[in-house]
């Protein structure tokens, strides 16, 4: 196995455009698993570890450019206040260990159905930015990254540099079962966004379908039905369609850690949940300012 260490960006592209089957590898938390049971072993891996750029994060325009490389620990410490349902998600994420070497953008370069921070992400609205030397840049919308289990839009001689996301304007929330509180792959998980400004919801379903996917009915019919401009609680019959609409927007399996069944249940279950978390802090918010 060939270990390829580029010293800048500009030079991992350039290893990446000689070497398209050339793994990235970073934190490392998911490739070096499946080295190590040997479910997969790359004739190369190229290491971005040296590229500083890849682990910081801006602001242009009011939107948030957060690198590939920064950790989930980094996150949370520095973004959560802008960023709260990814930050939720992230804390879910392994070990303070597996956090302190884990990134959102290895999570997007794995694209697993599972992977924590899918759902937050697409509830946010957020683009993917990726390159390549030949053709430049590009941003891709979450909601087209996800192309099947584990494959993503990326080009072979494609890397992730980063994601671009505006700061919340609303609650966000993240929720997630598995079969254990911690250190563990979801059964499903869950993401709402509250987009107050626009009058609108995003959501984001994880582990209950061939990829990370939105829930549009539930949000087209839950953005119509909020009282925005009041401080009235949530009709229960609501929050019920609200649940029965994001369920039926899964395609889920049986598997070794749940049924098909159990899995719209539990996203049914989840999606009110966070609702009601979502509109009560939407209430708060509005009774101090």
């Amino acid at each position: 196995m060939e270990f390829l260490r580029p010293a800048s960006w500009a030079e991992a592209l350039e290893l990446k455009a000689e070497y398209p089957d050339a793994v990235p590898i970073q934190g490392g938390t998911d490739v070096m698993v499946e080295i190590n049971f040997d479910l997969r072993r790359p004739a190369r891996l190229l290491d971005l570890n040296p590229v500083a750029e890849l682990s910081r994060w801006s602001t242009t325009g009011g939107v948030l450019r957060v690198g590939a490389g920064m950790t989930y620990t980094s996150l949370i410490r520095e973004l959560s206040a802008d960023l709260p349902g990814l930050a939720q998600a992230s804390r879910t994420v392994g070990s303070p260990q597996i956090r302190n070497r884990g990134s959102v953008g290895g999570n997007l370069g794995a694209a697993s159905p599972a992977g924590d921070s899918h759902p937050p992400l697409l509830a946010a609205d957020a683009e993917i930015e990726v390159e390549s030397r030949a053709r430049g840049s590009r941003l891709i919308p979450a909601t087209a990254f996800y192309q099947g289990v584990k494959r993503s839009a990326l080009a072979p001689d494609e890397l992730i540099r980063a994601f671009h996301v505006a700061p919340a304007t609303g609650p966000q929330y993240f929720s997630k079962i598995g079969t254990r509180n911690a250190m563990v792959i979801a059964v499903c998980s869950f993401a709402i966004a509250l987009h107050p400004r626009r009058r609108a919801v995003g959501t984001g379903i994880g582990s209950a379908a061939p990829t990370p996917r939105r829930a549009g009915a539930a949000e087209e019919y839950i953005a119509a039905e909020l009282d925005w401009d009041s401080r009235a609680a949530l009709d229960p019959r609501v929050v019920a369609r609200f649940g029965e609409l994001v369920a039926q927007a899964a395609s889920p399996i049986d598997d070794v850690r749940g049924t098909a069944d159990y899995r719209r249940h539990a996203l049914g279950v989840l999606a009110r949940r966070t609702l009601t978390w979502a509109w009560h802090e939407h209430m708060r918010e509005r009774t101090t300012t």
